[in-house]
């Protein structure tokens, strides 16, 4: 049997996401984000296209870093205004039924105690259908907002996630035993206390004397997202995470990226296999190659290049508004996300990357070339990508709203399908259990699970 594609739709609370400039296409709908109907109608159209989730991005801060300043971000809606994703999830949940949610939630500015009951209250709401994309952040503006003068150290963010995890796998795996919960109404029982734990942590970040809040949900701990590709972002990967989030414009550094992430999860015991990587793409498609051109050169009318270089400067932590056209982008160790620094000059393999260069990439205003193309192009690019980079999946972002998701789904689902590369209906059970077919609690090898009772 041919190897089964995953998709998630990369969306989040907001009127800009990663194509800048698209919102003001006269068709699009980003600005229906504060609408809950938007974000119904969106879940029902994945679900009926068969997607496994919805993607939901998130982030504390504003980007400030181009220019010294907010303005380009506050012109071109770059990702502000921005809400709160956990919100939309309820509703979406109500309105489908077997659809996935991952949803980013900053850890370094949420205590794991409150944070954990969260998840919880989400995953029971949800009937086993929420993951948690854990991040640790990487904007000053956040940390400002928050009272702190800057982001901790890049590689030290990862030793406080540590901790952080260790405390909520306890609280999620370890307060309740399966067999706490007793409901029973003739002796007026509800939960059996000395089936109950309180979990008691003290360490160098954290300090909990607690019992759980909730009890037991259908997973206990949500799908495990993660999104780091630097180096010390893959170790903390391979280790927890059971859906990786990675962006590359050239197969063989994803290829090359995965390969290390499966190594080191087969060092810490895990079956590598235990792990699905999403890659990020955007999809431009219509009947023909020649339609799908005429949209892409539409929706290119639209592009902010300024959007794009605001984003992406605030991501890499250098201005690129005082670079010069042709000045070539060097590697500066930074707090900001490094692996996508890195992808444009570590692992280049020789091609230098200049600010004209990446101008000219952002075709629809982000450093991400779209795939553009009839159903049968795009499906021929999307496992290339799978056999060649060794990806299970993609997380596609939006262009124009709604009808980029409509079109994928009338035009490419069908043609994946009769590939034999995606499911025709959906596989019963959790999120997990759709994703892995297996039970929904995590595998024995997962570090989560040294924290049962």
């Amino acid at each position: 049997m041919p190897r089964q594609i995953r998709l998630n739709a990369f969306d989040m609370n907001c009127v800009g996401h990663i194509q800048h400039g698209m919102w003001a296409h006269p068709r699009d709908r980003s600005m229906h984000y504060t609408d809950l109907d938007h974000w119904v109608s969106l879940a029902q159209t994945l679900e009926r296209g068969l997607f496994d989730g919805l993607f939901l991005a998130d982030i504390l801060g504003v980007y400030d870093v181009f220019d010294g300043q907010p303005d380009a971000s506050l012109r071109n809606a770059v990702q502000i205004p921005v809400n709160d994703p956990l919100l939309l999830v309820p509703a979406m949940a109500y309105a489908t039924q077997n659809l996935g949610f991952g949803v980013t939630c900053n850890l370094t500015y949420e205590p794991p105690y409150t944070f954990a009951r969260r998840m919880s209250t989400l995953d029971h709401l949800t009937k086993g259908r929420i993951g948690w994309n854990v991040v640790t952040g990487y904007l000053d503006s956040a940390a400002r907002g928050m009272g702190l003068a800057q982001q901790p150290e890049h590689d030290s963010r990862y030793d406080v996630a540590e901790e952080y995890m260790q405390v909520v796998y306890r609280l999620w795996e370890g307060s309740w035993e399966d067999a706490a919960p007793l409901h029973d109404r003739e002796r007026r029982l509800y939960a059996d206390p000395a089936r109950i734990h309180r979990v008691k942590h003290e360490g160098r970040h954290y300090k909990v004397d607690a019992i759980h809040l909730s009890e037991p949900s259908p997973q206990r701990t949500p799908v495990l997202y993660q999104a780091g590709a630097s180096a010390r972002g893959r170790e903390f990967a391979a280790a927890h995470a059971e859906c990786i989030f990675v962006n590359g414009q050239f197969r063989h550094n994803v290829r090359d990226i995965v390969a290390d992430i499966r190594a080191q999860a087969k060092t810490c015991g895990r079956d590598p296999h235990d792990i699905k990587v999403f890659v990020g793409a955007t999809v431009v498609v219509a009947p023909t190659d020649a339609e799908a051109q005429d949209k892409l050169a539409e929706y290119r009318a639209y592009a902010s290049s300024e959007g794009a270089l605001a984003h992406y400067s605030a991501s890499v932590g250098i201005d690129f508004s005082r670079y010069g056209p042709d000045e070539p982008i060097r590697f500066v160790s930074n707090n900001a996300m490094r692996s996508n620094l890195e992808a444009i000059t570590v692992r280049s393999r020789g091609s230098e990357w200049t600010l004209r260069k990446l101008m000219q990439m952002m075709v629809l205003g982000s450093r991400q070339a779209p795939i553009v193309g009839s159903p049968s192009h795009v499906a021929d690019e999307m496992l290339a990508w799978m056999d060649e980079a060794d990806v299970d999946g993609f997380n596609l972002s939006r262009t124009v709203v709604p009808e980029c998701v409509e079109d994928f789904v009338a035009l490419v689902v069908p043609e994946l399908q009769s590939r034999g590369v995606m499911k025709q209906a959906y596989a019963p059970g959790t999120l997990r259990e759709k994703l892995f077919g297996r039970a929904g609690r995590l595998p024995p090898s997962h570090p989560a699970a040294r924290c049962r009772w």
